[in-house]
């Protein structure tokens, strides 16, 4: 198994910034919202820039939830990461260096830190507060996308990709993204979390994959054990699946590493694996790993999103009649 795999979740520690007052269960406190991150300074990003030949694409990737509630050293709670503190941005580096490991293979990746709300306001489970929190942290990835798509080479192939928060921010970035950058989409994937019906209403970016090689679609698959451990929050009203070993959309099952059989479930929306425990990764607030396999996602299938990844690239530029050196427009 990845090592990354192995650091899903830390610690915490503090930065001073501004402070907004809200009201919560009828008692008002403070709220440290961290200092916004700045894209064009380079602290701001892990880079991998593996593309030596130009035959590849860019990868932008979205790090999922690293951290917990802090606090300040003023006493003041925090639910975000802060991107100018080292060791959160170490923590989400944990998990953008290993999935480049396998995403950044002939690509350039580049993956901001962005101020994403804590494992605590997921495990409320409270809709309000996580679309609160999720307001700040998707806008900062639009602003590092916005930044990203102003700065590359615009005649390459794209792909997006994010695990669980930073699923969510790919299906808020195919909302976000004009024409224009979607044209350039090899494909984007979503790991670890949902695409509803209600994100597909007036967005012709979202169109679901239905094999392994068409481009310009959404790649989304969530893993359980059991359908009855699908989570509300990150896979419940899943819009469409498909299985990424054998990249069929209907109950065909596959086996992984010999022993592992994944099956999509057509009816809910999710892959029922067997003969996997998912062991290696440890309850979360009693909220996530607990018959779901939620932090399997980026590493149980990582040679199967690589090739994918190669093999949708290789599509998009064929169909694009582009030669083996990318050229600027």
């Amino acid at each position: 198994m990845n090592k990354s795999a192995k650091h899903f979740a830390t610690g915490c520690i503090c930065i001073l910034s501004y402070v907004i007052t809200f009201t919560s269960c009828g008692e008002t406190s403070q709220e440290f919202i961290p200092e916004a991150p700045d894209y064009a300074d380079s602290t701001m990003w892990y880079v991998a820039e593996n593309d030596s030949n130009g035959t590849g694409a860019d990868v932008f990737y979205i790090v999922s939830t690293w951290e917990f509630d802090w606090t300040t050293a003023d006493g003041r709670n925090c639910r975000y990461a802060d991107v100018w503190n080292k060791k959160h941005r170490h923590d989400m580096s944990i998990e953008q260096s290993g999935v480049a490991k396998y995403m950044a293979d002939g690509n350039n990746f580049y993956a901001p830190y962005y101020r994403h709300i804590t494992l605590n306001t997921w495990a409320t489970q409270d809709e309000d507060s996580i679309n609160h929190g999720l307001k700040l942290a998707m806008g900062d990835v639009k602003e590092a996308f916005d930044y990203f798509i102003a700065h590359r080479n615009n005649s390459r192939p794209l792909v997006i990709a994010g695990f669980s928060q930073g699923g969510c921010a790919v299906v808020e970035l195919l909302k976000h993204m004009d024409d224009s950058t979607y044209n350039k989409l090899a494909a984007a994937y979503v790991l670890g979390y949902k695409v509803t019906p209600s994100d597909t209403i007036n967005c012709n970016h979202i169109i679901a994959a239905k094999d392994s090689a068409d481009i310009g679609v959404t790649i989304c698959y969530n893993s359980v054990k059991d359908v009855r451990y699908i989570q509300p929050e990150v896979s419940q009203n899943n819009f469409f699946c498909i299985n990424p070993v054998n990249w069929c959309t209907d109950d065909t099952p596959a086996t992984i590493h010999d022993t592992i059989t994944v099956t999509l479930s057509p009816e809910h929306k999710v892959l029922v694996l067997t003969n996997y425990s998912g062991s290696e990764y440890a309850p979360i607030l009693g909220f996530i790993n607990v018959g779901d396999l939620h932090s399997c996602e980026p590493w149980l299938y990582s040679e199967c999103l690589r090739h994918n990844i190669a093999l949708r690239v290789k599509e998009w530029q064929r169909l694009h009649g582009q030669g083996s050196v990318a050229t600027n427009e």
